[in-house]
């Protein structure tokens, strides 16, 4: 873990009064005790409301359904950790042996996690407010583009994409699930016989993680096509 948060706070566009609030948002659970646990709890709640109030101010014709899609999009892990990496936050991780040796600070959960619990640390360290202002500024690009994104999930994208030509559906399977019982970690196989293609992919929950081998399988189509 990098000593010097200067820079990244200067990305963040938010310095802190009290430095040790980022340090923890930065520690995996994977080092043990005073990790971004609780610190993730609480952005995710402030994150999610800062962003459902905001489509609801600039969706005013929207239905409830559209504004729940949307905000599941903006919300969504790989929409955090994306922001994450637009900050250079994996550098600044401090991990555990074992996550470290692994390229922790590169996936996609570890960098959304500790996306939320800086949140929660600005949160704490300001108030709600300041927290809403630094993330409408990071979303910006995104909240005025919302109307740009498809609304279909990715599983259901696959399965239209793979009907539209007449294959079978695509098979999903649990390969493990690691962690504690509060803090699971689901890997989900994807295949799709026809393409001869099989994506493995990592969620808190056995639908994100489907969800997510289903997108990179329409990437990997994508990709093939192109």
């Amino acid at each position: 873990m990098i000593k010097n948060l200067d820079p990244l706070c200067t990305r963040l566009g938010y310095h802190f009064k009290d430095i040790s609030l980022l340090k923890v948002a930065l520690s995996h659970r994977s080092i043990g005790k005073n990790n971004n646990e609780r610190l993730e709890f609480l952005g995710d709640s402030v994150v999610g409301y800062v962003i459902a109030q905001e489509l609801y101010q600039r969706l005013a014709d929207d239905s409830e359904g559209n504004l729940s899609r949307y905000r599941s999009l903006l919300v969504k892990g790989d929409t955090l950790a994306s922001i994450a990496r637009q900050f250079e936050v994996g550098k600044y991780l401090k991990l555990g042996g074992g996550e470290l040796k692994s390229g922790g600070y590169r996936r996609d959960s570890i960098l959304a996690d500790a996306m939320e619990a800086i949140i929660g640390a600005i949160t704490l360290d300001s108030d709600i407010e300041q927290a809403r202002q630094c993330i409408l500024s990071w979303y910006k690009s995104r909240l005025d583009n919302i109307t740009s994104l498809d609304l279909k999930d990715p599983k259901t994208r696959l399965q239209e994409y793979l009907q539209s030509r007449k294959y079978e559906l695509p098979k999903y399977k649990v390969v493990s699930v690691n962690g504690k019982e509060h803090a699971q970690i689901f890997q989900v196989d994807c295949t799709v016989t026809e393409l001869g293609q099989t994506i493995s992919a990592q969620g808190k929950t056995r639908r994100a993680a489907e969800q997510k081998s289903a997108e990179l399988m329409l990437e990997k189509i994508s990709e093939k096509n192109q």
